[in-house]
């Protein structure tokens, strides 16, 4: 499978930013030195380092240019890959046409580029592990009322399931809160539990943190940890106005593994889950 245009634009702006870096160039002597280059074009500090930080989402063929020859990379095939990292990053991946639900679409692309994702959530079931009831059920508790919009939505969030039944599928480990489970509406719960009963396997497992733990790492509240095969992992958190945050700091990224270690040795194993799920089961008769 070919890397998603989001992973491409991870790659073009990191390796970007190492150029400049070898050059031992200042963001705005950079600038400085493509504005030499090309003074018919908008060059600026501010440019550059939106360009490093994906704030540009599309980097034009000419300012890559430009770029290169500022970073001193002259040989033809090592620039023609660069031009083809930028071209393939332009790119848009399948959520392109759900882009007023998903916004650019960031996380959904990243999500289906991973080779392992590590969650935990507190308030609802993982969106890769929700039933269509269930799924349907918490749109319609976030405030959305027009049916044709909860339709959308809905198929949104099936279709990114797609990736859990791939040949390549990432390995996916969830821990959830008991808070979760208290909170599933009647009418959906015995199926949404019986699902996450039916698709554990080896590469998928799931883990209840249940409330005789009391207080524990995890209570500032849910995130996504994502691992790729080749490039550095991201951790993703939801925030209220729908509009997560994707953080890349290496040191950020390690304070949440830690949390997510320290909320995985206090939740049941996978094994017990198996037993407290079907338990909840049972007594929903």
């Amino acid at each position: 499978m070919a890397p998603s245009p989001t992973l491409r634009r991870r790659r073009l702006a990191r390796q970007l930013l190492q150029l400049r870096e070898d050059a031992c160039l200042t963001a705005k002597q950079a600038a400085a030195r493509a504005k030499e280059i090309a003074p018919d074009r908008s060059w600026f500090e501010a440019k550059i380092t939106r360009i490093e930080t994906r704030k540009i989402l599309r980097v034009r063929d000419a300012d890559l240019q430009v770029l290169l020859d500022v970073y001193g990379v002259t040989d033809t095939e090592q620039r023609e890959v660069y031009r083809r990292l930028a071209r393939e990053a332009a790119n848009s991946g399948w959520w392109y046409g759900y882009r007023d639900i998903l916004g650019a679409g960031t996380y959904v692309d990243l999500e289906t580029e991973a080779s392992f994702i590590r969650t935990y959530q507190v308030q609802h079931v993982p969106g890769l592990l929700q039933t269509e009831d269930y799924a349907r059920a918490m749109i319609r508790a976030g405030g959305v009322t027009s049916e044709e919009e909860v339709d959308r939505r809905v198929e949104v969030r099936m279709m990114r399931q797609h990736l859990l039944n791939r040949a390549d599928a990432p390995r996916l480990s969830a821990v959830v809160d008991e808070t979760a489970f208290r909170k599933l509406p009647g009418a959906v719960a015995a199926r949404q539990i019986q699902h996450l009963i039916d698709v554990q396997r080896p590469t998928l497992r799931v883990q209840v943190l249940p409330d005789e733990v009391g207080p524990h790492a995890g209570m500032d509240g849910s995130f996504v940890i994502l691992d790729f095969a080749s490039d550095p992992s991201a951790v993703y958190v939801e925030r209220a106005d729908g509009d997560g945050l994707l953080i890349e700091d290496a040191e950020q990224l390690t304070t949440y593994e830690t949390v997510l270690d320290h909320v995985r040795t206090s939740a049941l194993s996978a094994e017990q889950s198996l037993t407290w799920l079907k338990g909840q089961l049972d007594q929903l008769g």
